[in-house]
Order: C-alpha cells, then sequence, then structure tokens
C-alpha cells in the first residue's frame, strides 16, 4: 500500500477526519488537517511552533485569535463556488472556531518563530490567475504565494482543474535546496471532485523512478509530494480542485521541469 495516498477518516472525537503531520508524513514543514463540524460545535487549538492558515472547504464558521474577533470563514456552498475566506494565525497563539453551519475546516500548517501578526484574507483579496492553454488550462487562487508577505513558511493555493485537463503540468519538481533555480518545499494535495464521485490521477516519480507511483484519487483524498515531479489528470466530466500546502526553509516556489517535457508552456 501506498505512503503516499492519505484517505479520510470517520470523524475522530475532535471531528477531525485528516490529518498530516511532519512525523506521519515522514519530513519537516507541512502539516494539514480537515474537520467536520457540526453546526453549533467548537475547536480550539494552540498554534505553538507553527503557523497556521485556516479555510473554509465549505460551509461557515466563525473564528477568533488575538486582535481579530469574530471573523467569518464561509461563504460558499462547495469548493467550486469561488475563493475562500481565510485565517492566517502566526505561531505561539491561539485561535477558536465556532460553527455556524455544519461545515468543513481545512488548517495548513508548517514551522514559523510568531514574527507575523494574524490576519484575515478575505476572498476578494486572493489572487486569481489562469494558468496553462489548452487541455492544460487550469485555474489558480493565491491565498498565500510567495508574492505575499504574510506568512513566514506557508505557501498555501488553490486550483481547479476542469475535467478532461492536466494540471500541475507539465512535470515539475521542487525537491532540491539550490535557490534560486530551486527551491526544497514539501507539498501535499487536497482532492475534491465536484461530482463527489469518480477519480483524478496523480503521478508522483523521480527522475532515477527511485520514486515512481500512479494514483487513483477519489474525493477528499490528500496526496504527499515529498520529493519529485507530481502531474494530475483530471478525466473528462469531472471537475477537480486541489488545495496545494507547501513549505520549506526558504518562502520561495523555484522549481525544474521535467527535461523530456521542457518543450512545453507551464
Amino acid at each position: 500500500m501506498t505512503k503516499l495516498l492519505v484517505s479520510p477518516s470517520a470523524p475522530q472525537a475532535d471531528r477531525r477526519v485528516l490529518s498530516i503531520t511532519p512525523e506521519s508524513a515522514g519530513w519537516t514543514y507541512v502539516g494539514f488537517d480537515v474537520y467536520r463540524l457540526k453546526a453549533g460545535a467548537t475547536l480550539k487549538r494552540d498554534t505553538l511552533g507553527r503557523e497556521n492558515c485556516l479555510l473554509a472547504i465549505s460551509g461557515d464558521a466563525i473564528a477568533n485569535t488575538g486582535a481579530l474577533h469574530d471573523i467569518r470563514l464561509g461563504g460558499r456552498t462547495s469548493v467550486f463556488d469561488g475563493s475562500p475566506a481565510s485565517l492566517y494565525v502566526p505561531a505561539k497563539s491561539r485561535w477558536e472556531l465556532s460553527a455556524a453551519t455544519d461545515c468543513e475546516i481545512a488548517v495548513c500548517s508548517a514551522p514559523a518563530e510568531g514574527r507575523l501578526p494574524a490576519r484575515f484574507i478575505a476572498p476578494e483579496e486572493v489572487g486569481q490567475e489562469t494558468r496553462g492553454k489548452g487541455t492544460n488550462t487550469r485555474y489558480v487562487r493565491n491565498i498565500l504565494p510567495d508574492t505575499s508577505p504574510h506568512a513566514e513558511s506557508l505557501l498555501v493555493v488553490e486550483v481547479i482543474t476542469p475535467g478532461g485537463h492536466w494540471s500541475s503540468y507539465p512535470p515539475h519538481k521542487h525537491d532540491t535546496d539550490d535557490f534560486p533555480r530551486e527551491t526544497y518545499l514539501e507539498e501535499t494535495y487536497y482532492h475534491r471532485l465536484k461530482r463527489g464521485s469518480g477519480f483524478a490521477i496523480q503521478r508522483v516519480y523521480t527522475d532515477d523512478r527511485s520514486l515512481d507511483e500512479t494514483l487513483a484519487v477519489h474525493d477528499g483524498d490528500v496526496v504527499l509530494v515529498p520529493r519529485g515531479y507530481h502531474p494530475v489528470g483530471a478525466p473528462h466530466g469531472f471537475d477537480l480542485y486541489y488545495l496545494n500546502v507547501m513549505a520549506g526553509p526558504i518562502r520561495q516556489w523555484r522549481f525544474t521541469m521535467a527535461p523530456d517535457h521542457a518543450f512545453l508552456t507551464f
């Protein structure tokens, strides 16, 4: 069984259905959790030595942290309904969240020192771009891109890939600490399918094929990318969403294209 594919579990006592930690992933930086909360439920966490980015996958919740109070996270029925409202919470602090409706909350995390203040990221502040062309076209929502100064380690983006299209393609990698040519970034992909059924395909592989896996991902699955190239394919008729979390020693996204695909436009 692959160690790169993590499927959601039945809700735990705290309503967590996915938990990726540096320890469980066997790496150093990226953490990722998903909670499915019933209306009226509450959740409290200390960030300790990790900065957090909270966003509502669906439903509505009210968050509080530090000087920010009654922050609404939500406003969309599903991830296909537009950009999210997000909350950046620094390390060495605490956040509390109350579910206004049944909701699904993602918590992205990475090591930090707590140098930055908490910040609400409204949907209209999320940078959007169209990347690729033809059947390589996808739509990117930049929540915490490397151009944003509002995080110490975290990089967080959402991507919508129409059915029949490829994404994270042409294949590229960011597993070598060789700035500015390439940066080492661990990465998670949290996948959702618009129909709630079907599958998408993600391949994770290295040039020497010491890592070479092709994964069928279903609605709610997470794929770990510790190294190597990691293209994604969405079959015809099944629009795909994924939430990317990246982090590493340098908060810059610098990648290397697969040599046999370098003639293609990223």
